[in-house]
């Protein structure tokens, strides 16, 4: 009799389990929920749909290499590429790769790498100060100091960038990595 009372239970608890499913699926996410859903709401002060936060699978944040060019860039063409509004990622990744400077050759190491990643706010400002993820081991401090603090003239010289309202909705928060390579032929 005991085994026939477990058995039905067993179904009654299968049952329900199969009634919730199917209406869990259509259900909204709550605080109280207890199992994976997808958010259908931002939060309880603004109601309708949003997306979630999405951590960009490796590769699928924007990334940029600005090698150190040959001859001197003249002055200006920093202020030149980004005085016009920037409508695609190409435009943004133009200006940024324009307001590069290097380091002035006798400070400079040749075949110098570093990384820097940071995000842009709508308006094209910086949204933090921007955070070296790479740099080429076996450099010296002042070295590495002095490309740090020509990274961060640039991103000055360039900042704030003039989005067009799509393109600075596109890459609001979005992390951008720039790898700059000091490729020049120093003596």
């Amino acid at each position: 009799m005991r085994a026939l009372h477990a058995l039905a239970g067993i179904a009654a608890v299968v049952a329900v389990a199969t009634v919730l499913d199917t209406t869990t699926a259509r259900a909204g996410c709550s605080v109280f929920s207890r199992h994976p859903c997808l958010p259908t709401v931002c939060s309880v002060f603004r109601r309708g749909p949003c997306i979630p936060e999405i951590d960009y699978p490796l590769g699928q944040d924007l990334r940029l290499t600005i090698e150190s060019a040959a001859a001197e860039l003249p002055s200006g063409t920093h202020s030149e590429a980004t005085d016009h509004e920037l409508d695609t990622l190409r435009a943004m990744f133009a200006a940024l790769r324009a307001c590069w400077i290097p380091p002035d050759k006798d400070e400079a190491r040749p075949g110098t790498q570093m990384s820097a990643r940071f995000a842009f706010k709508r308006s094209g400002e910086i949204i933090a100060t921007p955070r070296v993820t790479y740099a080429t081991p076996g450099i010296p401090v002042e070295t590495r100091e002095t490309y740090l603090h020509a990274i961060m003239a640039a991103l000055e010289r360039c900042t704030p960038l003039h989005f067009s309202a799509g393109l600075g909705g596109a890459v609001a928060g979005r992390p951008i990595a720039i790898r700059f390579v000091d490729n020049r032929d120093l003596p």
